[in-house]
């Protein structure tokens, strides 16, 4: 195997099957067996000036069950069915090259459709039997019998990303918004819910999952699943519609997206990108960086330290996968690495996670309990230290707050984290408490003006060294669009209103960055070179089935001028 290629197994005891070579078709479609349940796909040979090799594992409608991608620093990839709940039969295994010496002419070709062989004992070699794509699908006669085993696989199986403790459904506030669209896609709901969705989606076709989609309203709200085709490569300019992200700015210029969710419970397949404030572009990330990078997510957290220059990105979930890892992104080498870290934490999402004199302190969030069920919320606190790659907990008095997820925490002149709102099955929360990180002491902060209404996945970002701003979330039923401040010298909320954000949202990024001044056509005379405070709102979700891909950006100096 000294040249390039992209090799298969299918299932346990299957052979390597040879997928993509250095002279095959830059394109294959290949039928997973309906008898398969796992599937590993790696490269073998020098890679030479090829990029990547995408991938996708897909259900019998076309549509992606997961994603990843084989490039010169990951060169394997596995799934297996318990973890990817869309996974029964009539899965395709999808895969397109790029880079290398590819022409326009190699993608003109057809896509090259391969039948898998299932392994026998008296087969050693399961070779591949290649024909042209005629433009058709084929369907088995067995649709009709399999749909039954899928109904049952679906309701036995549990969608991410449903409302922490979501076994309590009966008491839960939370079960359908109001004014929710047939078969729309909700974004916290039920287990039950989750099931019932899922079926409108595959049955009826209407649960179209909008992605990449900007908030003001278009007069075709939905895409229709006949625009996507087996054979589409194009190559995405800016990042896909999703939630549960995190957007990492890093300097003046830059800020970096990392994993979220998108339309159908799909994992993004586009989860890493750069964003440049200059000129607000985005650039795609994944290749950018060597090393291992960390495996799709949402509901984790990504902070930035200044003084080693490097992101550190904490837990999250996926599906039924719970995630306590630590992956950090040296941004001046560009290179991932994974840590082996002493101590204990549990596998957390939607926590916090706060930057504090270069340790990690996360607090709060949701634990598989009983495992993998997301069953509890967090009250603890736990402290990451880089430099001898330990966890510990520290000695904490005083007022704590109860368990909760999805709320929000800020560092405050360096020495005090406010943490509000979140989540804990029934209740969502409006209280607001502060951990002196002199002292190590919580208490509950009382605060005058009219406060945000309670709520979980908002959004909030430090304004200046006295105000914080809360905006959008999820109060139970809605998502929200609207925005306040609070004064830590007054302990007092201001609301207010601006058309930049308008729009209800929930498990969107909000990070406020120093940028150059201009946003707009209308200011090309003024001088970039200017620099001002600015905030920007990236991404989440509506919970009718949306999920925006829009960047909005609000200066500082006209939200502080609001108060």
């Amino acid at each position: 195997m000294d040249e390039f290629g992209v090799y298969a197994v299918f299932g346990v005891n299957g052979p390597p099957q040879r997928l993509l070579s250095a002279s095959g078709s830059c394109r294959v479609c290949a039928a997973v067996p309906p008898s398969v349940h796992q599937v590993v796909l790696f490269s073998c040979g020098p890679w030479g000036e090829r990029v990547g090799v995408n991938v996708e594992l897909n259900d019998a409608d076309r549509f992606p069950i997961t994603m990843g991608k084989l490039t010169p620093y990951n060169r394997c990839l596995s799934w297996e069915q318990r973890e990817e709940e869309t996974w029964t039969d009539s899965v395709t295994l999808n895969i397109s090259l790029e880079g290398g010496n590819l022409t326009k002419a190699d993608w003109s070709e057809p896509e090259l459709i391969l039948a898998v062989k299932e392994y026998t004992p008296k087969e050693t070699t399961a070779p591949l039997a290649a024909r042209e794509l005629n433009g058709k699908r084929k369907r088995g006669c067995m649709a009709e019998e399999d749909s039954n085993k899928s109904k049952v696989v679906e309701r036995e199986q549990e969608e991410e990303n449903v409302c922490p403790n979501g076994a309590m459904e009966k008491t839960t506030p939370v079960r359908k918004a109001r004014g929710q669209s047939k078969g729309g896609q909700k974004l916290f709901s039920s287990r039950g819910e989750v099931a019932k969705t899922k079926a409108a989606a595959n049955g009826a076709g209407e649960a179209q999952g909008i992605v990449g989609r900007t908030p003001p309203q278009s007069a075709a709200r939905t895409k229709s699943r006949q625009a996507k085709t087996p054979t589409q490569t194009a190559v995405l300019v800016s990042p896909s519609g999703r939630w549960g992200q995190t957007l990492c700015p890093i300097d003046t210029q830059t800020a970096i997206l990392i994993g979220g969710q998108g339309a159908r419970m799909q994992f993004c397949k586009d989860p890493m990108w750069k964003l440049c404030t200059e000129d607000l572009s985005w650039v795609a990330a994944e290749t950018l960086a060597e090393g291992p990078t960390p495996e799709a997510r949402s509901g984790h957290t990504a902070v930035y330290d200044p003084d080693s220059k490097r992101i550190f990105v904490f837990g999250g979930s996926k599906n039924k996968k719970w995630f306590n890892d630590v992956h950090i992104l040296d941004t001046q080498s560009w290179k991932w690495t994974m840590v082996e870290a002493q101590g204990k934490v549990p596998p957390l999402a939607y926590h916090s996670c706060s930057m504090f004199r270069g340790e990690l302190f996360v607090l709060g969030g949701v634990f598989p309990c009983p495992n993998p069920e997301p069953d509890g919320c967090s009250d603890s606190l736990y402290i990451f230290d880089p430099n001898l790659s330990i966890w510990y907990q520290p000695i904490v008095t005083g007022d704590k707050p109860s368990p909760r997820s999805g709320h929000s925490a800020c560092v405050m002149q360096e020495r005090k984290i406010y943490v509000f709102g979140g989540w804990d099955t029934p209740v969502c929360y409006n209280d607001m408490y502060m951990l002196d990180l002199g002292l190590m002491e919580f208490s509950a902060v009382k605060t005058t003006g009219k406060a945000p209404s309670p709520r979980s996945w908002h959004g909030s970002a430090v304004l200046s060294d006295t105000k914080f701003l809360i905006h959008g979330g999820y109060n139970g039923n809605n998502a929200l669009s609207d925005t306040f401040i609070f004064d830590i010298d007054t302990n007092s909320w201001t609301e207010v209103t601006l058309p930049q954000m308008s729009v209800p949202r929930a498990g969107h990024s909000l990070i406020t960055m120093d940028t150059a001044s201009r946003f707009s056509d209308e200011d090309k005379d003024m001088d970039v070179g200017i620099v001002g405070r600015t905030l920007l709102v990236f991404g989440g979700g509506d919970n009718e089935g949306n999920f925006f891909s829009d960047l909005s950006t609000v200066a500082v100096e006209e939200l502080l001028g609001v108060v």
